[in-house]
């Protein structure tokens, strides 16, 4: 199951900021460390951050507007309390927009934005402060009961979680803006406290607003802690959900030892809930299966598979390369056909992972264009690695098993690429994953599917009972005779038509002499040219 990766981003370990992405627990289960906030739920109040900075870079330029159109016509408007002084309101606005583009930007790492974000509350509650008193007494004669400071002091730890200690020193010195401001604005003679009479209810709603902000700053920490706890995997620690498949989810880790990136697929919650414990039984015994098969594949052209095992949770997890490229699917849909001599290319490092797969009694009953990864490996280019070997069965395994582990593969299947004898529920060897390879030769030389209907029964019958065009009658590129006449014959109803084995297939795709052969060069050239973008691969 392909997926696209996001660039990982490298988070600083300064002094400063390095209780923000190494706070850890003691110990975990296994006696390693572990991350006690996921370091991509800091990612997320980036964006926070930003509405936020947004938010108040418009409040400030409206109270901008505000006083002008006030000064422009105080004489003909009753007095109206304005929030904010022009000349402060500038420069917080300008302040929000910096605090904005920060966040924005991905060279600016998490722990950074976050420490620049505690900063920007303490300012916000300073010109909150400041020029609420003022203005207010200056319009009212009277020193106002409350601020916005406690209104921004408590949402500040919900918008951007963070240490509760580092929280409780930002939330204090906000809070301590509002006394602050009186006592300066007092000792410049702006205004008059009247005997520091308007003290009191800005320290108690400050002391109170700082108590539910720490309370709030470590409720959500726990919840991290507990989130990050719940990602590791034995000696891998989980950090982005990528997707999810028919089976499970896929997110990119690491190993907290070696620092090696994988990727990790474990069953869905729902899978192994306790809703029905015989779903959640079949679910693992087919989720071992996988990993077991999968383990015992060394062809370099199968998705390598590094560890598995069962979590503290009892979730089933294994984990695999994590691979850099784009499946056929992609390629075709962003790129258009290949021509012949690419495609013969990769077909034949598809029969290679196949035929080592049919020699030990497998069969993968899944081979479609998202399942044929491409990808740059070491020096390499258009390197194939095949995936999701989710539904891989043995030849001679006990029928009322395989179908009991099965049965979501049999809702969930891929009709526009199962073999007929697949499609009627017969049994399967091989050969039905030859079809399946004739109609990723399909789509790779074409760019369509061998048939297309509204619905997947329909598009069933079709593979049963309909014989398919030739790929040459359905694309403008030429494409050799042999060619058309191999990928025909893996597209026999009856098996016994086909090509019987992977390595037979990939001799008569390497027989063919009247396509110029796609090589190192023109690899590397290609890749140059186009470089799609990284991928992560999972099986």
């Amino acid at each position: 199951m392909p997926i696209i990766r996001k660039q990982s981003r490298s988070v600083e370990t300064e002094d400063a900021t390095r209780e923000l992405v190494t706070m850890v627990r003691p110990a975990a289960s296994n006696g390693q460390r572990v991350s006690a906030f996921p370091a991509d739920l800091f990612e997320q109040a980036r964006g926070r951050l930003r509405l936020l900075a947004a938010f108040f870079f418009w409040a400030f330029l409206f109270d901008v507007a505000l006083a002008t159109a006030l000064a422009i016509f105080r004489g003909a408007l009753p007095p109206v309390q304005v929030l904010l002084l022009p000349e402060v309101s500038l420069i917080g606005s300008g302040l929000s927009a910096v605090i904005w583009w920060a966040a924005k930007n991905p060279r600016v790492s998490a722990s950074r934005i976050h420490t620049a974000g505690l900063v920007y509350e303490v300012v916000i509650c300073a010109i909150a402060a400041g020029s609420t008193y003022y203005t207010y007494y200056n319009d009212t004669g009277l020193i106002p009961n409350l601020t916005w400071v406690p209104a921004i002091v408590i949402m500040f730890p919900l918008v951007m979680p963070g240490p509760p200690r580092r929280m409780l020193i930002a939330a204090i010195v906000s809070g301590a803006m509002c006394p602050l401001s009186l006592t300066l604005l007092e000792l410049t003679g702006k205004i008059d406290s009247k005997g520091g009479t308007g003290y009191a209810p800005a320290v108690i709603s400050c002391t109170f607003a700082v108590l539910f902000a720490y309370m709030g700053a470590r409720v959500i920490y726990r919840m991290g802690r507990e989130v990050a706890m719940a990602r590791a995997l034995g000696s891998y620690q989980l950090e982005e959900k990528l997707g999810e498949g028919g089976m499970g989810e896929v997110w990119r880790a690491t190993h907290r030892l070696l620092a090696r990136p994988a990727a990790i697929k474990l069953i869905r919650p729902e899978l192994a809930g306790s809703a029905s414990a015989g779903v959640s039984e079949e679910a693992r015994q087919r989720f071992e299966r996988e990993a077991k098969a999968i383990a015992s594949l060394r062809s370099p052209h199968t998705v390598n598979l590094f560890d598995f095992g069962v979590s503290d949770d009892g979730a089933f997890y294994y984990a695999m390369e994590l691979l850099d490229g784009l499946d056929a699917d992609a390629l075709v849909r962003r790129f258009g056909p290949l021509p012949p001599d690419r495609t013969i290319y990769l077909l034949r490092q598809v029969c290679h992972s196949l035929g080592e797969a049919h020699g030990r009694g497998l069969v993968h009953r899944d081979i479609k264009p998202a399942n044929i990864f491409m990808c740059r490996l070491g020096p390499d280019d258009d390197y194939i690695k095949v995936l999701d070997f989710g539904i891989v069965k043995t030849r001679h395994e006990n029928a009322t098993l395989a179908t009991a582990l099965t049965r979501e593969t049999v809702i969930h299947g891929t009709p526009a690429f199962m073999a007929p004898e697949q499609a009627l529920g017969g049994a399967i060897d091989g050969r039905a994953d030859i079809y399946a390879t004739g109609c990723v030769a399909y789509w790779l030389l074409t760019g369509q599917l061998v048939f297309s209907a509204e619905a997947p029964t329909a598009l069933l019958l079709k593979h049963i009972q309909e014989a398919p065009s030739a790929p040459s009658t359905r694309v403008e590129i030429a494409v050799p005779e042999a060619l058309d006449r191999i990928v025909l014959s893996c597209l026999a109803k009856n098996p016994a038509d086909r090509p019987q084995t992977a390595r037979e297939l990939s001799r008569q795709l390497e027989a063919i002499t009247d396509t110029e052969a796609w090589n190192e060069d023109r690899c590397r050239e290609w890749w140059e040219r186009h470089r799609p973008g990284d991928a992560v691969a999972a099986s």
